[in-house]
């Protein structure tokens, strides 16, 4: 479904990402797990168009992903972005409907805007209330609920759980797993890396712009290196890290 061969993206002088390959298959949860500053946020942010690509290709179905942001949602792809980027002076209803400003399908947006207070009542509840007023949590649902109004064939999520609360990341996860019940792909960046990998089909690890391993993510959340890099569980010895290819 989605593919990316080879990128390169440079802020300035510094190469932010090295020859990164990845696929995402239709219905999947592919997670992309690293520490700060690997360059997680700048590969989703290439792939929206946020960032400019150097070099490498991305493609949707086989045809190349746009070079601006707008015509990469109309082709299906939506980014969350990290931090909870809400439209603070603006209700909760007209967040929503900001989400679905490229859609002309009355009809579709309204039932899309339904799905979405399904999937969060406490944002049906809060439909008037400046978005700038909620909560961190309710900051990350409408964040979503935004997203989903694009009516993405792929979302792409940074960091969904971050600053949350223990019991708002396992409701945040709760329903990121339901929005692939639903049918929307998902590629998700994450520090948590616990969570990444249980609710994930596959992962890859991306450290120093670069993709050092990649695998069926339960799998990986046996493997040595990633339970000491990124589990937090201690182990005398530990396999290394790749270095910028796939081991």
């Amino acid at each position: 479904m989605l593919e990316v061969r080879d990128l390169h993206v440079f802020y300035g002088g510094i190469h932010a990402l090295r020859g990164v390959s990845l696929k995402v298959e239709p219905g999947e949860i592919v997670t992309i797990i690293g520490a700060n500053g690997a360059g997680k946020s700048t590969l989703l942010n290439a792939i929206s168009a946020v960032v400019k690509r150097r070099s490498g290709t991305i493609t949707l179905d086989g045809q190349p992903v746009a070079s601006v942001p707008h015509a990469v949602v109309k082709q299906g792809i939506c980014q969350v972005p990290e931090g909870r980027l809400v439209f603070a002076n603006l209700t909760v209803r007209d967040n929503l409907m900001m989400g679905a400003y490229l859609r002309s399908d009355r009809a579709a947006i309204a039932s899309d805007l339904e799905k979405v207070y399904t999937l969060f009542p406490r944002l049906k509840e809060r439909i008037n209330q400046l978005a700038g007023t909620l909560s961190g949590g309710e900051q990350q649902m409408l964040t979503i609920g935004r997203g989903l109004m694009s009516a993405p064939r792929i979302m792409l999520m940074d960091e969904p759980s971050l600053g949350l609360a223990p019991i708002l990341v396992e409701t945040i996860y709760e329903v990121i797993a339901e929005i692939r019940r639903r049918g929307t792909t998902i590629l998700l960046v994450e520090q948590n890396a616990y969570k990444a990998l249980a609710v994930a089909d596959r992962a890859y690890v991306l450290e120093q712009g670069c993709i050092t391993r990649e695998g069926v993510a339960a799998d990986l959340l046996h493997d040595e290196y990633i339970r000491q890099a990124y589990l937090g569980v201690k182990r005398e010895k530990a396999g290394a890290g790749g270095r910028c290819g796939v081991e």
